[in-house]
């Protein structure tokens, strides 16, 4: 893992950039297509995309600035589409810290990263979302007969695909490059770690384990 100095990290202050003007002149032109690819709503094609992806990133920020990105899944097809200009994410239980939804009623601006199994392209759409409590529109996202408690409501203002390069680099979705988790603890070991300051002994770490599981297996829906 590539690590940083004092004094590297003094010299990559000095050298930051903070001018739009001093940004382009690092880089070349956009590229024509870069620019016109940017659609106002959905088309066939995303609504494709959207309809495959099990799996999409959610950017929101607070109304201080503070930025957040938080994982969503579910079977492909998850994210209703209500019209071309609007979309539907299910809010699945989770740990009730609710960063995202408190991000969105103070400031409803968003980012939407779909992700397909296997397709090193993605889309990306931004726009301003809302929380809703619409039971209509809750029950049709029901899974095992348990309905969402909210969903998260996005009015779309830019769509578009986004290019395979990140996913070339990183081998995403390679077999080869596929890594072992139990060279790292378990979530639950790591984290109680991280809040105690103490080692969980090898015993207590199969114990948290377990639970963490068995919570997985109670409260997925």
């Amino acid at each position: 893992m590539p690590t940083i100095s004092s004094a590297g990290l003094k010299a990559a202050v000095e050298h930051h950039v903070d001018t739009e003007d001093l940004l382009r002149s690092l880089y070349g032109d956009t590229h024509p297509l870069a620019v016109k690819k940017c659609l106002p709503a959905l088309d066939d094609y995303c609504c494709e995309y959207i309809s495959r992806s099990p799996f999409l990133c959610l950017s929101t920020q607070h109304a201080g600035g503070r930025a957040d990105v938080s994982p969503r899944g579910d079977p492909a097809g998850f994210v209703t589409i209500i019209d071309q200009h609007t979309v539907a994410i299910p809010d699945r239980p989770g740990n009730n810290r609710l960063d995202s939804l408190s991000n969105i009623i103070s400031n409803p601006s968003v980012g939407l990263l779909f992700l397909v199994p296997g397709f090193d392209d993605t889309l990306r759409v931004n726009g301003e979302a809302f929380l809703s409590r619409d039971p209509d529109l809750l029950s049709g996202m029901s899974v095992m007969k348990r309905t969402p408690t909210l969903a998260i409501v996005v009015e779309i203002k830019e769509a578009f695909l986004h290019c395979a390069k990140a996913f070339r680099r990183s081998r995403l979705w390679q077999a080869e490059a596929l890594q072992d988790r139990l060279q790292l603890p378990s979530l639950a070991t790591m984290v109680s770690e991280q809040i105690s300051g103490v080692a969980v002994k090898p015993a207590e770490a199969v114990k948290l384990g377990e639970e963490l599981e068995e919570e997985y297996r109670q409260t997925m829906y």
